[in-house]
């Protein structure tokens, strides 16, 4: 049984490799969204966004999933009923995907009110500035904070949130996406400031979402985190 275990975590740890991977891949590929109509430009972006989505928040979730795992093999030992992980993950990145369509509109909104240096660029610096403050003033808040706590300790939420059957890891998944996105929202709309497909960003990011919820001391991490982007933004404000 252990061997079986050991081949299933391996099998789902190498899966999320190769998602985040394809979705990196996709994202390093050319997308010309500034050509043809509204509906064009929206479903690209969409699709960019969501794709974006994956290959950022995806490694982050890497330990809830992997301690859903050994929950989830626990609960069957004990011969209770077993929960597909990939409906876990479907839940999670479900939250994710909806975030991205929604950041995908903002975009159109953004760049057709010439707010944004080009369609993929960023925005103007005013318009930056202003966004790199309300997103460390965000760090400070009780919201951050409350989500932060949620997202850091894996047992914890899958001991108080488990809950049965298919739609149960779902909905667990989905839950777990949505305190993410509480947590992360502020920070993932700075895409806007360091430009839309800029990669380097994207990564600086993505590492920083990852450690946010790996340090042992979260709330100072991102309070700090919060003052540098305040000061920022008030830099970047003033100097234009």
């Amino acid at each position: 049984m252990a061997k079986i275990h050991s081949w299933e975590r391996a099998a789902i740890g190498a899966s999320l490799g190769i998602l985040t991977a394809l979705a990196w891949a996709y994202m390093a590929m050319p997308v010309p969204i500034a050509a043809g109509s509204v509906l064009s430009f929206l479903g690209l972006g969409t699709v960019m966004w969501m794709v974006m989505m994956v290959a950022m928040m995806l490694p982050g979730a890497a330990p809830m999933i992997m301690t859903y795992i050994r929950v989830h093999q626990r609960r069957r030992q004990l011969e209770k009923a077993a929960v597909p992980t990939w409906l876990f993950m479907a839940g999670y990145l479900a939250v994710w995907v909806a975030f991205g369509a929604v950041a995908a509109v903002a975009q159109w909104v953004l760049h057709s009110n010439t707010l944004m240096t080009s369609a993929m660029g960023h925005l103007e610096p005013l318009l930056g500035g202003c966004l790199l403050v309300v997103a460390g003033a965000f760090q400070f808040s009780s919201l951050k904070q409350a989500c932060l706590n949620r997202c850091q300790s894996p047992i914890t939420f899958l001991m108080t949130e488990w809950r049965d059957g298919a739609i149960g890891a779902f909905t667990m998944g989905a839950r777990h996406g949505a305190f993410c996105t509480g947590c992360c929202w502020a920070l993932m709309l700075l895409m806007f400031v360091g430009g839309v497909m800029n990669l380097a960003w994207m990564a600086v990011l993505a590492l920083y979402f990852l450690a946010e919820k790996l340090v042992p001391w979260p709330q100072t991490f991102s309070r700090i985190t919060g003052a540098v982007l305040m000061v920022g933004g008030l830099l970047m404000g003033t100097l234009y």
